[in-house]
């Protein structure tokens, strides 16, 4: 279990940083982004190894499950790209000014 922990943690800690290499300016502050992909994979295996139950300590699917869920947390971090070469964006349902 240890090994899960220690494998998981260093694989979402690299999710992270490669995240925060290609994707720095749609990110939050880079310590977020370290922490959420850390804490992720941690999670996420911890997860995994209790769905699989006892008789299937698998250390391949505990880890895949740890990167899994690591991804979904920084992808939930990520915002918009700026100039998405749209207009400007008007409430639903406004009528447009008259002016």
């Amino acid at each position: 279990m240890l090994m899960e922990a220690v494998g998981s943690g260093l694989l979402g800690l690299a999710l992270a940083g490669v995240a925060v290499r290609l994707l720095s300016k749609r990110l939050p502050s880079t310590r977020t982004v370290l922490v959420s992909g850390v804490t992720g994979a941690l999670f996420g295996a911890y997860l995994t190894h209790m769905s699989l139950g006892p008789g299937h300590n698998t250390l391949f699917a505990t880890l895949l499950g740890g990167v899994g869920v690591s991804a979904v947390v920084l992808s939930l971090l990520l915002r918009p790209a700026a100039g998405g070469g749209r207009g400007p964006r008007r409430p639903p349902f406004s009528l447009p000014s008259r002016s």
